[in-house]
């Protein structure tokens, strides 16, 4: 196992990765970031360089110093051999399984390792898959062959309906309203969540439309990994095209910045897949994939 600490390594990693897009896609957006001086402090390990087989990012130890904490202990997990994947993620130095732990993945295929090495290790497990989507000018950027079957799709206009601008002000997000975000946050709902959700409002951009009471109504921000995530509108504002305008508007922050922008949404989500469809994003062929880790 080899920690990559060289910038270079780092920024010849990324350019692998590339390549093997959409499957690489969380562990590529993660090691663009840290590129862009790796605000969270990660490190990427691989089974052996250059010709890797395996790559992990992971936190540093002293960042994960609360055991209990699974936002802040997250692995992004990229493997083009499951086989030399089940035995790196065994060793020691990939993975502390004795904290609760998230492992994040754009690899299905990768289920079977993890549920077979947790039940070694004595974990309990929960799987979440969703659907993963790419931006459009990210697709074109970086993954084309993606774009083929929605060409037609793409020469349409890809913007949300108009907002009343009168009511609703276009802002960003500050660490006040971080307990308003983890309110409606799917994975959220804790003293822990809420923490990351500050530290990712201090570090990323972020979008987010004021209401008539001057508080946010309906907001998106990023995560360490670049993805656009825990997007949300409080309830007496939902169904007016609030949350497409925001998504559109930080997606274009995100793009002008030179950030690729995906994010993912729940299969029973129909509300936010016809969304998505309606601002053009681009469905991957493989699958957002997250294994919460709970040791028995």
């Amino acid at each position: 196992m080899l920690h990559l600490r060289n910038p270079q390594m780092l920024q010849m990693l990324e350019k692998s990765l590339r390549k093997h897009l959409p499957e690489s896609l969380k562990v590529y957006g993660t090691v663009f970031h840290m590129n862009q001086g790796n605000p969270f402090k990660l490190k990427a390990l691989v089974d052996k360089w250059p010709d890797f087989k395996t790559v992990i990012v992971r936190p540093q130890e002293e960042e994960m110093a609360d055991d209990l904490d699974p936002h802040t202990n997250t692995y992004q997990l990229y493997s083009k051999d499951p086989k030399n994947c089940l035995e790196f993620l065994g060793t020691p130095e990939a993975i502390n399984w004795k904290q609760h732990l998230q492992i994040q993945s754009s690899q299905s295929n990768l289920n079977g390792v993890i549920m077979g090495l947790a039940a070694a290790k004595l974990v309990k497990v929960k799987r979440t898959q969703c659907v993963l989507y790419m931006m459009p000018q990210t697709a074109k950027k970086l993954a084309p062959f993606l774009m083929a079957e929605t060409e037609n799709l793409h020469n349409k206009s890809g913007r949300p309906r108009p907002i009343n601008q009168e009511m609703f002000k276009l802002s960003s997000l500050d660490v006040t309203h971080a307990a308003l975000v983890d309110k409606f946050w799917h994975f959220g709902g804790n003293e822990r969540s809420q923490r990351f959700i500050q530290r990712c409002i201090q570090t990323f951009p972020s979008s987010c439309l004021l209401g008539p009471e001057g508080t946010p109504v309906s907001w998106a921000l990023m995560d360490q990994t670049g993805e656009m995530r825990m997007a949300g509108t409080v309830p007496d504002y939902r169904a007016q095209g609030l949350i497409s305008h925001i998504i559109h508007t930080q997606t274009l922050v995100m793009h002008e910045l030179g950030y690729p922008v995906y994010n993912h949404t729940d299969r029973a989500n129909k509300t936010m897949q016809k969304m998505s469809h309606t601002l053009q994003h681009v469905p991957m062929p493989c699958d957002w994939n997250q294994w919460n880790c709970v040791p028995l």
